[in-house]
């Protein structure tokens, strides 16, 4: 990870020297919550090279392997942020981030770690904040269960749903794929897809 370093942030003041920064004069900027290896990451921010990208991912392992793609395919517009989302959060600030990618979260399946689930309420009203209204958050997953689940949740904490598919590649790649979403692929599982975008009646 030391050899990678300036992909990596580690304090508040790293994280608005790189807003500061920024490509354009009013860069957008947009998240990825467990970033994983990176296959994700890279292919989207080179394809939107005037977007600031921040990706937090808690596996260490995972995420050197993700700083290893950026700076292999000199990706400028990545930085990346170890530890778990519910503690690093605080680093950014109201309204900032136009776009939140949740890409395959853990599930966690039984009830009673629900609140760990992340489009539980808890999460959703951090998410509330940090996006404007009109603000998205894009979210994939292979599990029915968790994906129902979030689609009741946005609903019911006033977020409005768009996109919604349960079989996204039904008819070939509709998307840009993470690791865990291409092996999905090649075996057949379908992947739910949709868009929570933040409205005035959001709960916060």
């Amino acid at each position: 990870m030391e050899l990678r370093s300036n992909l990596l942030i580690e304090t508040p003041e790293e994280f608005r020297a790189f807003k500061n920064g920024g490509l354009c004069e009013s860069p957008e900027m947009r998240l990825e919550i467990g970033c994983g290896k990176g296959r994700f990451t890279v292919d989207i921010a080179e394809q939107n090279p005037n977007v600031l990208f921040t990706a937090v991912e808690k596996a260490q392992n995972a995420l050197v392997t993700a700083m290893e793609k950026a700076s292999a395919r000199n990706t400028e517009n990545i930085r990346f942020i170890s530890g778990d989302f519910s503690k690093v959060f605080p680093v950014f600030g109201d309204g900032e981030i136009g776009i939140i990618y949740i890409n395959f979260c853990d599930p966690w399946n039984k009830n009673r770690h629900a609140e760990r689930r992340l489009t539980a309420p808890r999460f959703l009203k951090i998410y509330g904040r940090l996006l404007p209204v009109g603000g998205e958050i894009h979210f994939k997953t292979d599990d029915l269960s968790l994906f129902r689940y979030s689609l009741a949740q946005l609903e019911a904490n006033g977020w409005q749903t768009e996109d919604i598919t349960f079989d996204l590649h039904k008819n070939g790649p509709a998307d840009i794929m993470t690791d865990y979403e291409a092996k999905f692929y090649a075996e057949g599982i379908k992947i739910n897809r949709c868009v929570g975008v933040r409205t005035a009646a959001v709960l916060l």
